[in-house]
């Protein structure tokens, strides 16, 4: 048994619990973006393949917070979901519930500052609509909320573990509420600093980049017209995603990384100067920066589980692995964490392995070999991008500016890149 709060389980392990344990099949804790996907995916699948199943899935969801009603628009955090990922969310179901929310990602700007390298990618020369889309997930939050309200879902929120016992047949979860789940598959979904993976006792590899990322809203004085950047400076990448209008005004989605002590004054300085180191850093591309929101930061670290599994646990999304954002793959490579353990558990009803057992070895070890290659090559990619192009040892800089000007001079160079920035899967 695994004590997670020593206190709280004390209380807990002296007092009866109101109920006898809930009996599930998987308990995914973590109802985020990668958990709620996860979920509608599964109770979506549970009711395409009821001719096979002896009984639908039943599937509990463990989230600590409901999203939050007290999300002004202007602050609320944006991701860049890729196009692979669109495609992806479309056939679990998820998109359109959520595709009114999105920002066309049309074209992306690369460039290197203060030296010639730079390039473009262009939906267009794809033959594509666009490269991605970006949403803003207080806004995304609560449409999931709902579709997970309503779905055939045991869902239990608020409500944190506290308390994990596994043996041979599965594992007995129990929350801050007394609740007890009984539950053949365990799927961590909750994040960086994953309580199932510290209560499982489960290392992870960790490289540090010594930058924070300061994240924010701007304001610019002309229109995105659905244009991205990413822009190589002395500290490290600074993105800017386009973000839908408010009141007629254009927003941007900031990521500066930055060292610890730029970092530090930056969020603090007042908004005038702020600004005035944004547009030095960045130029004037995207227009002038009128405004910002609320400036947040977080130290940037590399961190993975080379194997994301354990005895009847599956850890996805940044449980599993935490990703520089220099190419925005983080979402994009939790998702597809989803699809292929979704998968796993297709395969496994079709074979009628074991019943069902969702928690069977043979499933947990698919759904590894699945990912492994995918995962494994994209930290990789992520890791050779920020030592590249996050320092100014000249033979780098001169060859990563090169590099940026063949993919304009030969554009059937850019497909591969295209590839990985649209988030399909690494081969």
């Amino acid at each position: 048994m695994t004590e997670l709060n020593a206190k709280t389980d004390s209380k807990q392990a002296s007092a009866p619990s109101p109920q006898p344990p809930q009996q599930v099949d998987i308990t995914i804790v973590g109802g985020a973006m990668a958990g709620a996907s996860l979920a509608l995916g599964l109770a979506k699948l549970s009711a395409k393949h009821a001719s096979l199943l002896k009984r639908p899935l039943s599937i509990a969801l463990i989230e600590a917070q409901k999203p939050d009603d007290n999300h002004p628009g202007f602050d609320s955090r944006s991701i860049a979901i890729a196009h692979g990922s669109v495609f992806e969310l479309t056939q679990l179901g998820i998109w359109p519930t959520i595709a009114s929310l999105g920002s066309d990602i049309e074209n992306i700007h690369i460039s290197d500052r203060g030296h010639f390298g730079m390039t473009e990618l262009n939906a267009e020369q794809f033959g594509l609509p666009s490269m991605g889309q970006v949403v803003e997930l207080a806004k995304v939050g609560k449409v999931l909320f709902e579709q997970l309200q309503q779905a055939d879902i045991k869902l239990h929120c608020p409500a944190s573990l506290t308390q994990l016992e596994t043996d041979i047949d599965g594992h007995t979860i129990t929350l801050d509420n007394g609740q007890q789940i009984r539950s053949k598959l365990l799927v961590a979904a909750d994040g960086a600093h994953s309580k199932v993976r510290q209560a499982l006792k489960q290392d992870v590899t960790q490289v540090e980049f010594e930058q924070v990322a300061l994240v924010a809203n701007v304001e610019t004085d002309k229109p995105h017209e659905s244009w991205a950047y990413e822009r190589f400076t002395d500290t490290g990448p600074l993105a800017l995603l386009p973000m839908a209008p408010i009141n007629g005004k254009t927003r941007l989605s900031l990521v500066w990384a930055l060292d610890a002590e730029q970092a530090q004054q930056f969020k603090h300085c007042d908004k005038a100067d702020f600004l005035a180191a944004l547009q030095q850093a960045f130029g004037n591309r995207a227009g002038r920066f009128m405004d910002v929101g609320s400036r947040v930061s977080y130290p940037l670290t590399l961190s993975y589980m080379p194997r994301p599994i354990y005895h009847r646990t599956v850890f996805i999304g940044n449980a599993a692995q935490t990703l520089h954002p220099i190419a925005g793959q983080g979402f994009n490579l939790g998702l597809r964490d989803v699809v292929g353990l979704i998968d796993a558990v297709e395969t496994s009803i079709k074979a009628g392995i074991e019943n069902v057992d969702l928690g069977h070895n043979s499933l947990i070890h698919h759904y590894l070999a699945s990912r492994q290659q995918d995962r494994m090559a994209t930290i990789n990619n992520v890791e050779f991008l920020v030592r590249g192009f996050s320092n100014q040892y000249w033979p780098l800089v001169a060859g990563r500016s090169l590099g940026l000007r063949l993919l304009s001079w030969c554009p059937p160079l850019k497909a591969p890149i295209a590839h990985k920035a649209m988030g399909w899967k690494s081969a």
